[in-house]
C-alpha cells in the first residue's frame, strides 16, 4: 500500500487493491478486495457501496496489509479469511481440506432432490460420506435433515479435524472417521448406507498447470490428484457393493473429460447409472445403484 495519499477510504482502498492485484495476475481482482475489506471492517460486501467515503483507521489497515500481501502471491480468499459459505453451513477452511466448490453445492442439491421425499417412507438414512475434507457435504444433509445418520470418512486426520470443527460449530452430531478408500477393507464403519456420497481427487498430474496457482500452489494436493482414476473409483465401488443397502444410491463427482469411462466401469460390473451435468452443461455427476 505505498499509494500516497492523504486518507484511505473504502473507495480509494477498492481502487487502488483492484489495479494491484490485476498487475499481479489475480482472478476476480475486484472481488478479492471486497471480500478482504469487507472482512476487515465486520460488514458484507454490499455495504461496502454505501459506505464508499468512510475512512480507513491505522488499525484498520495494519489487519488489511498482511492480507492484501497474501492475496497478491495466489493464496486463496478461503484460506486468507479462514472460511466459505457452503449451502446453509459457515464451513472453516485451511490447506489441510479442499474448499468446497459450486460443483460440490450441485451434488448435494441433486441428493436432497432425490431423497427429501423418502421421508415419508423412512424415518431416517444412513449416508456415508468418502474423502469428506471440511465436511461441507454431510454437514449441509445433515442440517437439512437431522434425522438423517451422517458418516464422513478421510485419510486425512488433519482434515478430519478441521470437519470436526466444522460440525460442531454448526451444531450438528455427525461420526467421522479415518479411512483409506484405496483399502475399502480397512474403512471402519460398520453399517448398510442408504446414501453413498463422494467426490474423489479427479484431476490427473498432467492437468496441474492448466489450473490457477492459487489451486495447485496452495490445496492439498492428495484431495487434488490422483495417478488412477479408475483405482480410486473401482476402490468406491467395491466398498460400495459391500456396504450399499439394497435400495441405495451412490453419488459421484466426475471428472467431465473421464465421466463416460467412470460410467462405463459401473456398467461392467451390472450397476446401472443416471449421468448428469453441472450448471456449465459438463458430465460432472454419476448416480449409481445395483440392478
Amino acid at each position: 500500500m505505498s499509494k500516497k495519499v492523504k486518507e484511505w477510504t473504502v473507495l480509494s482502498m477498492l481502487e487502488w487493491a483492484t489495479e494491484y492485484f490485476k498487475e499481479k495476475d489475480i482472478p476476480d481482482p475486484r472481488h478479492s478486495i471486497e471480500w478482504l475489506l469487507a472482512e476487515t471492517l465486520d460488514i458484507k460486501r454490499l455495504d461496502l457501496y454505501l459506505k464508499y467515503d468512510r475512512p480507513l483507521s491505522p488499525g484498520e489497515l495494519e489487519k488489511l496489509r498482511p492480507m492484501v500481501k497474501r492475496r497478491a502471491q495466489h493464496e486463496p480468499l478461503q484460506y486468507i479469511i479462514g472460511f466459505t459459505d457452503f449451502m446453509n453451513a459457515r464451513i472453516s477452511v485451511d490447506p489441510s481440506v479442499l474448499i468446497p466448490r459450486i460443483e460440490t453445492e450441485q451434488l448435494v442439491e441433486i441428493i436432497l432432490d432425490r431423497h427429501s421425499s423418502s421421508q415419508s417412507h423412512k424415518e431416517s438414512l444412513n449416508v456415508l460420506d468418502i474423502g469428506t475434507g471440511s465436511g461441507c457435504i454431510p454437514i449441509a444433509l445433515k442440517m437439512e435433515h437431522p434425522d438423517w445418520d451422517l458418516w464422513g470418512i478421510d485419510i486425512s486426520e488433519k482434515a478430519l479435524q478441521t470437519a470436526r470443527q466444522n460440525a460442531q460449530q454448526n451444531e450438528v452430531d455427525i461420526s467421522f472417521k479415518k479411512g483409506n478408500i484405496l483399502k475399502p477393507k480397512s474403512i471402519p464403519v460398520n453399517a448398510q448406507f442408504d446414501v453413498i456420497v463422494s467426490n474423489p481427487p479427479y484431476i490427473t498430474p498432467d492437468e496441474k498447470t492448466t489450473l490457477e496457482p492459487q489451486v495447485y500452489q496452495f490445496e492439498p494436493s492428495e484431495a487434488l490428484f490422483t495417478e488412477d482414476m479408475d483405482l480410486m473409483y473401482g476402490s468406491i465401488l467395491e466398498f460400495a457393493q459391500k456396504n450399499l443397502s439394497d435400495n441405495g444410491k451412490l453419488y459421484l463427482e466426475l471428472h467431465e473429460h473421464f465421466a463416460k469411462n467412470i460410467q462405463q466401469l459401473f456398467h461392467r460390473n451390472s450397476w446401472n447409472t443416471t449421468l448428469l451435468k453441472d450448471y456449465d452443461k459438463k458430465e460432472r455427476f454419476l448416480i449409481v445403484h445395483p440392478e
